[in-house]
């Protein structure tokens, strides 16, 4: 900062932050350091500021370390405020530290400018004012409490009086004398600035400064004793001065100022009675030894008094000294003053010394400080004490004076349990005795009195026994009643009779006066009062008052009793709010208060004190039974209710059949008239009380008619109101924004109770967002920090109450329900006017954000900058705003104001986090704001690129000292602070604010001070007292882990290898992962505590799991390559998750379980190769999910599918036996279990779903939290625990080759029936996509033993399927069916078309299995399907997708099966039959052509089925490079392959199924009985290559085309060439060549089988012509010759068979293959066969 001194002076202001508490500075050794070092300063006082003079103003000049410009503008400022040099230029350092509103850089521009200068001057002229008060301050606090024991400074407080205790009073007098002889300053001797106005500024200081040190003075002398000489001085001072009055500049003096004269006069008296020790005086008095005290001994000085006062008496500050000095002369019972007594007394009567002292003390006791008030009300107590002692009754005035300063003393602490304790004979007890002898007739006073008296518990007790032990009544009589005897002189009475003394009471409501009751006769005026003496209770005697109202309330005599009624209501108010436990006893009064409400609200002039202490009353009593009170309160029509039922917010903002209620028509027609608000303000109470109450539902819908009220008929225009009293409108305001404080932070919970109609909290919201009544808290908020300041300069005094206060406490809780409106607000509704006012831009800086952003000037408060920050943080979080656009060209300016609070080592710790935590949301929101915070600027000798460095005004220097390892610890660094710091660097990490980053990165420790705090030890999870710390290591480990993603793994910064080296080599990793695991067990031990304790959990187990997830992929960057440790983290993951889900625990902990089950999963699959023990692994997540599966609780459901998730990856890590797995039984029994329950919700959502007409629920995006709301989630999702459970299911199935646990598992679970039930309708509706894919994946693998299968068809597997399965390929947009193969989704991606491909691998291997006894469901499936089956029969023509191919796969593999029972078939089908014949004919020729012409299928596929090559991996650049145009050859090559591979898989299976259809080879040979009709010639006789086209039939010469493209196969293996494989690298694995070469013989076999087969077929049948004969004989000995040549070079080779053989093969065949290798002599048969065949015909 430019106008830094040398040493620094700390502020006066500063320091009385400091001893308030209010700083960073907290602890006692660091006060008491405080106070040392300042000691010198508060015991000089005001003479601390010094005059100019020669030599201050030679040394400023000679000092090279103040720059010109300011050392000109101090010389200024000395002038004009008469102030020392050397300290003026302190004062203006501190000031343009503290208070100035402008920025640094722009200091040089107002020096330069006269006029801007002189502004400036003006505004360091009233911080000067300032710091003087504050100096006095200091002292006065300390005068306060250094003899407190509450305090916690107490000792630190003493030790500094103690030092300052002889020379204070000498030398504050000496000030004090010198400001009221000050000449007031003048143009001429101070300057052009000292101006009129300049002046009456000067001089309202200088009273403010006398007020203060009088007040220093009189709590010094409260506390240690004055002698009589200064007593002596101060009198002659005090009336020199006139008591104030008489001051030096007192023509200055004008209205404005009365209020601090008066205040000097107070002082000056209370001084000096204090100093005349009373109390001590008293004390001798009743001991009898008064020569012990001061006085007795000082004739002289006592004289001299003597002579002083009687000077005195001409205005009423000389009464309270006058009457002080007079008992003091008494009680020393010196002969020649007794004419001075008695005149001094009765000129303090005559000055109505009992009025002066109540107007003192109210005066004192409103808005000043409560310990001077206190002190005051004590030191009058013992005047009034001993008055009373000492003198008659009759003599001292009016006894309502009396009673009404003895009111006034009792409100001080203590004096009423003192009282209790005293004599009821002397003190003020005297009034008390006196007043009961004329009870009831004058029951006021004495009521008045014993609310006084009532301060705690105790003494409200003894009150109420008081008044139930009444032994006098006194009643007047005009004439003596008949019924009574009278003695001789007639000043005694006795009753002959019993007499109820309220005629028109009873029971409860009445006394009677026992017959032979005594009383005794006192004359009064014409007639007399008699005191009766008989025991009674008072409180009978109020409740028949009551009564009495209540018969009388609509004749004349009703303000009479209202005024008798009113002191008891307010003493049944101060009761039962003092000791709830008298409320029972009270009862019939309390009872009554409802009925006098209702009564007393309709008279012609509603009594609105009474009213007022009624409603008082009813709230105290709200406070505790709430709805008793509002079920009583809602028979009288007070309170604003409503005819009709309230339905809505737009029913409610216009007030449709509500009413105003009794108050409203009082506030109408009596109130706002008058001024008078007293039952405005009650109303508003009682209101608040019931909101916080927390009523039911019911009640609370009756709350909001009186809710409306406030918001539409008060809120929006008190202000405008008039008003009697002042403050009375800011009290006004305060309570309704109290009110509305209490509603917005009402619990979510309860509200949601009537969450079909209208909550409070709702209507709250909607009408402050969208009504006039948000602008009246626009209006507060808007009020601003100079205005809040000018109010504060007025008070009198600085205490803790007073309008000042009110004003900024009204402020603070717009604050507080605008940042809930704006949190509340839905965020579906539109921009609301409320948010539109907040946000909307002004002219020169006049716009609310403006304003808000201008409060953290404000200094007398630190919660009202804070609660501005926190809403400037709501605003630009939500607001679609520029903060920075509105603070406009005071940006720069408040930026610096919020880093000087940053930067200041005593700023209170809570404003500094709100201000960092505004910051971090700054940085992702407002990027105009941020960027002027972080102030980078370009390196000046930056080449090239940019370079960036900190500027002088960055937030980052800030933050970079908060995280410097070796500040922590230190007061001005907490740890609250550190997490804010390091939650700010996050912010910019997240938001990936390089240029910031890069500037952080280059600093020297940058990351050792980051991450310092992951390698200290934090105390047991169950000692941590300060969770923030927590917080801190989250951010801390989150910022690693974004630097690590995001950075290329070489460019990581070097410090950071190495702390990530020393991570690993100091064992922290097994350091944090022990520590989660021991904070999820403390979270299980402690889970009652609620979900709010377990956030810093939530956040470093977050941030741990982050760390895990990105160590899987960078194992090297983060030292995770031993596996032994990578192990024991996920050991420990495994452990926490069990910990948290095994048994039932609060939400949060579930959360976290689920949390952490994610992580596990994540873990599983990324670290399958270090997990050697699988079983145990799988043992804990079967207990979690055993626990889990007994939960009720809906949100568990992600969890429970995650931990399905976990065993499926667990069980897939390696080939696991049934045996291998100890709960394997409990498990399967568990999962069915759960597919039975999902499958019932799952089949009953689709039906409501259909029957509501809603669409199908889309799937949930993937989440790694469990956030949403379960009961909305749709079970049919890829991740959900029913699809999940389906696919566990099949995994442990697999496991179980024998199939027997099935047979056990559905005896106990049906799951099977619930599973086919809600697949049938599935299937029907075309829904639950992932339900039907995954159930039939299930069923496959249970049908592939035959007890499986079995099972499988028991239950019903054909009629859910066959009939239902047409929607899936039927249902259209349009009506028609579905193109085959249209889907551009992956082979493996979940569709439709593959749910029926998986449907016809189950008929497939079902019909495998169960055979004859599956044989009728397959034939009505194949009838059922057959134009879908012929039509993939023919689809490979028109289309090559993988998708169609896979669907012909798996049709054709089905109708192999079936070919096995052709008799059957043909039986039942038979044109079925014969269509597939020829279908399969052609599929055999189509096959051929495409395997014989790659290029052609290679041009249909780019042509006609792009979408083999996913588009997105193709090159888009229009010139692609050479390495582009290979790798698309390479992908276009791939995609080729793994088509001809799909293709020769359908051709093997055709000539399988074809070979059923064509006469048995044995048969045909060897049977000459053969029935060839039945049997169809499948080929046509001609040897043409196959053709594409579907005009040419398949023919023999499709059959050898199929035989040599089989044998070019093999020759291109056998040359090394890049095979066909489903891989799509490669073949280098000689089992994958085998494999091929197998199958590729398992289809030659197959060939040559139905070649052979045909041509025999042919040979004899008679109606072919022998011509024909002849030469198809021609063509196959030609061609089988050729043939046969390769058949045998392949032969001696050794080719193996086809593992797909021994499935395929006819039964009868089976035998002829074996799954090894062949050798030569065993295929001999085949080409011996062949050979045979050959030259059979040849012949």
């Amino acid at each position: 900062m430019a106008a830094v001194v040398g040493s620094y002076v700390r502020s006066s202001r500063e320091l009385w932050t400091i001893l308030l508490g209010r700083s960073a500075l907290r602890e006692a050794e660091q006060i008491g350091d405080e106070l040392d070092r300042h000691c010198e300063r508060l015991l000089a006082g005001l003479s601390y500021y010094k005059p100019p003079s020669v030599c201050s103003g030679e040394k400023l000049k000679a000092d090279k370390e103040v720059v010109a410009p300011l050392k000109e503008l101090g010389l200024r400022i000395s002038k004009f405020l008469n102030l020392d040099e050397q300290q003026s230029v302190q004062i203006l350092q501190s000031y343009l530290q503290e208070d100035y509103r402008g920025t640094q850089g722009s200091i040089k521009t107002v020096l330069q400018d006269e006029r801007q200068s002189q502004a400036l001057q003006l505004k360091i002229a009233e911080y000067y004012y300032e710091e003087r008060l504050y100096t006095l301050r200091c002292v006065l606090y300390l005068l306060t409490y250094f003899q407190d024991e509450r305090h916690p400074y107490r000792i630190e407080y003493s030790k500094c009086v103690d030092k300052l205790e002889k020379e204070l009073v000498v030398n504050y007098r000496k000030q004090f004398e010198e400001l009221f002889k000050t000449e007031a300053p003048t143009w001429e001797t101070h300057g052009n600035l000292m101006s009129e106005r300049q002046v009456s500024r000067w001089f309202v200081q200088c009273l403010k400064e006398q007020a203060l040190i009088l007040e220093i003075i009189f709590l010094y002398y409260a506390y240690f004793e004055m002698g009589p000489e200064d007593l002596l001085a101060f009198a002659q001072i005090f009336k020199e001065q006139g008591f104030g009055t008489r001051q030096t500049n007192r023509h200055l003096v004008d209205e404005s100022m009365d209020g601090l004269v008066d205040r000097i006069g107070y002082f000056s008296t209370l001084t000096l009675v204090e100093g005349m020790d009373i109390d001590f005086l008293c004390k001798c008095a009743l001991e009898e030894r008064v020569e012990q005290h001061q006085f007795a001994n000082a004739r002289e000085v006592c004289q001299e008094m003597d002579k002083l006062l009687l000077t005195l008496g001409d205005i009423p500050h000389h009464a309270p000294v006058l009457l002080s000095w007079a008992l003091l002369r008494h009680t020393l019972n010196m002969d020649e003053s007794a004419l001075v007594i008695r005149r001094l007394g009765s000129t303090a009567i005559q000055q109505n010394v009992f009025q002066y002292m109540t107007r003192m003390l109210k005066a004192l006791g409103s808005g000043g400080n409560n310990c001077t008030a206190s002190t005051a009300r004590m030191c009058i107590y013992g005047l009034l004490s001993f008055v009373l002692t000492s003198f008659e009754e009759e003599t001292l005035g009016d006894q309502q004076h009396l009673i009404d300063v003895a009111c006034e003393v009792f409100a001080a602490p203590n004096l009423a349990e003192l009282f209790w304790d005293t004599e009821p004979t002397a003190g003020i007890a005297v009034l008390l005795v006196n007043n009961c002898g004329m009870f009831p007739q004058s029951m006021a006073p004495l009521l008045q009195l014993l609310s006084a008296l009532i301060s705690d518990k105790c003494t409200a007790k003894k009150v109420y026994s008081f008044l139930d032990k009444m032994t006098c009544y006194t009643e007047p009589h005009k004439h003596k009643p008949h019924d009574v005897l009278s003695h001789e002189d007639g000043m005694r009475w006795r009753r002959q009779m019993p007499k109820l003394l309220y005629p028109l009471g009873s029971g409860q409501a009445n006394i009677r006066m026992p017959q032979g009751t005594y009383g005794h006769v006192m004359p009064a005026g014409q007639g007399s009062l008699v005191r009766w003496d008989f025991s009674y209770s008072s409180w009978t005697v109020f409740t028949c008052e009551i009564e009495m109202l209540l018969h009388v309330v609509s004749t004349a005599d009703v303000l009479l009793h209202c005024r008798k009624v009113k002191p008891i209501i307010d003493l049944v108010h101060k009761i039962i709010s003092t000791d709830w436990s008298i409320t029972d006893y009270l009862l019939p009064i309390t009872s009554r208060l409802y009925m006098l409400i209702q009564r007393l609200s309709s008279v012609l002039n509603p009594p609105t004190d009474v009213i007022a202490s009624c409603v008082n009353t009813l709230t105290v009593l709200a406070t505790r039974m709430p709805a008793k009170v509002w079920a009583d309160l809602q028979h009288t029509g007070f309170l604003p209710y409503s005819v009709t039922q309230v339905t809505g917010i737009a029913q409610s903002l216009r007030a449709e059949g509500m009413q105003a209620g009794s108050y409203g028509n009082l506030l109408l027609s009596i109130e706002r008239p008058q001024g008078e608000y007293n039952v405005t303000m009650a109303f508003l109470r009682l209101v608040t009380t019931l909101v916080k109450g927390h009523l039911g539902s019911t009640q609370s819908r009756g709350l909001l008619p009186c809710v409306v009220f406030v918001l539409k008929e008060l809120l929006p225009t008190y202000h405008k109101w008039r008003y009697n009293t002042y403050g009375v409108r800011e009290e006004i305001g305060c309570l309704i924004f109290e009110l509305i404080y209490t509603i917005l932070h009402l619990n979510s919970a309860e509200e949601s109770q009537c969450s079909n109609s209208l909550s409070l909290q709702t209507l709250c919201t909607h009408c402050l967002a969208n009504t006039e009544a948000g602008q009246a808290i626009i209006n507060i908020m808007a009020v601003g920090v100079d205005t809040i300041d000018a109010v504060m300069a007025a008070q009198p005094s600085s205490g803790s109450e007073g309008s000042g206060q009110t004003l900024i406490q009204t402020i603070k809780l717009a604050f507080s329900i605008t940042n809930n409106v704006i949190k509340l607000k839905p965020s579906s509704e539109m921009v609301s006017p409320l948010e539109q006012a907040l946000t909307q831009h002004g002219t020169h800086g006049n716009n609310l954000i403006a304003v808000l952003a201008k409060y953290i000037y404000h200094r007398h408060d630190p919660a009202l900058p804070r609660l501005a920050i926190q809403l400037l943080k709501r605003l630009a979080m939500v607001a679609p705003m520029s903060v920075y656009a509105c603070l406009g060209s005071d940006a720069a300016a408040i930026r610096d104001a919020f880093l000087n609070r940053l930067q200041s080592k005593t700023e209170d710790m809570r404003i500094k986090v709100v201000i960092l935590e505004f910051l971090t949301v700054a940085v992702e929101t407002q990027p105009g704001l941020i960027e002027l915070f972080l102030n980078l600027e370009v390196k000046d000798d930056a080449v090239g690129s940019k370079e960036f460095i900190l500027g002088e005004w960055s937030c980052l220097q800030v933050v970079l000292e908060f995280i410097d390892s070796k500040q922590q610890g230190k007061y001005w660094c907490p740890p609250l602070i550190h997490r804010a710091a390091i939650a700010f660097l996050h912010a910019l990490w997240q938001d990936r604010r390089d240029s910031a980053m890069t500037v952080l990165r280059a600093k020297d420790r940058f990351w050792e001070n980051l991450t310092s705090v992951l390698f200290g030890e934090l105390p047991a999870p169950s000692n941590i007292t300060e969770k923030s710390i927590l917080e801190t290591c989250a951010f801390t480990l989150k910022i690693i882990c974004l630097e690590i993603y995001y950075v290329v793994r070489g460019s990581l910064d070097q410090s950071l290898k190495h702390t990530l080296k020393m991570f690993f080599d100091k064992k922290r990793y097994e350091y944090w992962s022990e520590y989660i695991k021991s904070l999820v067990t403390h979270m299980m031990e402690t889970e009652t505590e609620g979900a709010a304790t377990f956030l810093e959990f939530h956040m470093v187990i977050s941030a741990w799991r982050m760390v895990l997830v990105l160590a899987t992929s960078y194992v090297e960057v983060m030292h995770l390559g031993d596996c032994s440790l990578r192990l024991r983290l996920l050991q420990d993951v495994l452990e926490g998750t069990k910990v948290l889900l095994l048994v039932p625990s609060s939400a949060s902990c579930l959360r976290m379980g689920s949390m952490l089950a994610t992580l596990l999963l994540i873990l599983l699959k990324q670290w399958k190769s270090i997990i050697v023990q699988v079983s145990k692994i799988l043992d804990t997540l079967d207990q979690i999910l055993e626990s889990l599966s007994q939960s009720n609780q809906y949100f568990m459901e992600k969890t429970k599918a995650k931990i399905f998730s976990a065993i499926i990856t667990t069980l897939q890590i390696k080939q696991l036996q049934v045996s291998d797995i100890s709960q394997y039984s409990q498990m399967l029994l568990t999962v069915c279990e759960t597919i039975h329950n999902e499958a019932i919700v799952l089949f009953d959502q689709t039906r409501h779903a259909l029957t509501t007409g809603d669409a199908a629920l889309p799937d949930d995006k993937d989440s790694m939290e469990t956030d949403s709301a379960p009961r909305l989630q749709h079970k049919d999702q890829k991740d959900g625990v029913c699809v999940l459970a389906l696919h566990l299911a099949k995994e442990l199935y697999e496991m179980d080759e024998c199939g027997d646990h099935l047979f056990l598992v559905t005896r106990k679970v049906p799951f099977l029936p619930a599973m086919l039930s809600t697949l049938e309708l599935s299937l029907r509706v075309k829904q639950n996509l992932h339900f039907a894919e995954a159930s039939l994946h299930l069923l496959l693998v249970l049908s592939r033993t035959q007890q499986g299968a079995a099972i499988v068809a028991g239950a019903g597997v054909l009629p859910s399927i066959c009939l239902p399965l047409l929607s899936v390929y039927q249902l259209s947009t349009n009506g028609t069916t579905q193109t085959l193969g249209s889907s551009r989704k992956s082979l493996d991606a979940p569709s439709w078309p593959g749910v029926y491909r998986l449907t016809m691998s189950l008929m497939e291997r079902l019909l495998k299995s169960l055979r004859y006894n599956f044989l009728s469901e397959a034939l009505d499936f194949v009838g059922v399907h057959q134009e879908r089956i012929l039509q993939c029969l023919d689809a490979v023509r028109k289309v090559q997708s993988l998708a169609c191919l896979d669907e012909v796969d798996h049709t054709v593999g089905f109708i192999l099966q079936l070919s096995n029972f052709i008799g059957e078939w043909r039986f039942h089908l038979p044109q079925l039959l014969r269509d597939v014949q020829v279908n399969l004919c052609y599929l055999c020729q189509t096959c051929t052509f495409l395997l014989h012409n790659p290029k052609v299928l290679q041009h249909y596929l780019q042509v006609k089925n792009g979408d083999t090559i996913p588009p997105a991996i193709l090159p888009r650049q229009p010139k692609p490079t050479k390495q582009q145009n290979t790798e698309k050859e390479e992908m276009e090559q791939r995609a080729l392959l793994k088509v001809q591979s799909s293709l020769l898989r359908i051709l093997s299976k055709t000539l399988a199924a074809i070979r059923h259809f064509t006469p048995d080879l044995s048969q045909i040979l060897l049977d000459q009985s053969l029935d060839l009709a039945e049997y169809d010639m499948l080929f046509v006789l001609s040897f043409t290559t196959p053709a594409f086209d579907s005009d040419v039939a398949p023919s023999f010469g499709t059959l050898l085309a199929t035989v040599n493209v089989v044998l070019n196969m093999q020759g291109e293996i056998d040359k090394k060439k890049e095979p066909m494989s489903l891989n799509v690298r490669p073949l280098t694995s000689s089992e994958e060549a085998k494999s091929l070469k197998s199958l590729l013989m398992f289809t030659m076999e197959n060939c040559f089988y139905v070649l052979i087969s045909q041509a025999v077929r042919y040979l004899k049948d008679p109606s072919v012509h022998s011509r024909d004969k002849q030469r198809m004989k021609q063509e196959l000995s030609s061609e089988l010759s050729t043939v046969l040549s390769s058949i045998s070079r392949y032969s001696r080779r050794g080719t193996p068979c086809s593992p797909a053989a021994a499935l395929l093969l006819s039964p009868q065949s089976k035998s002829t293959c074996s799954v090894s290798k062949l050798s030569p002599e065993n295929q001999e048969p085949l080409i011996q066969l062949v050979q045979a065949f050959v030259r059979q015909i040849q012949r």
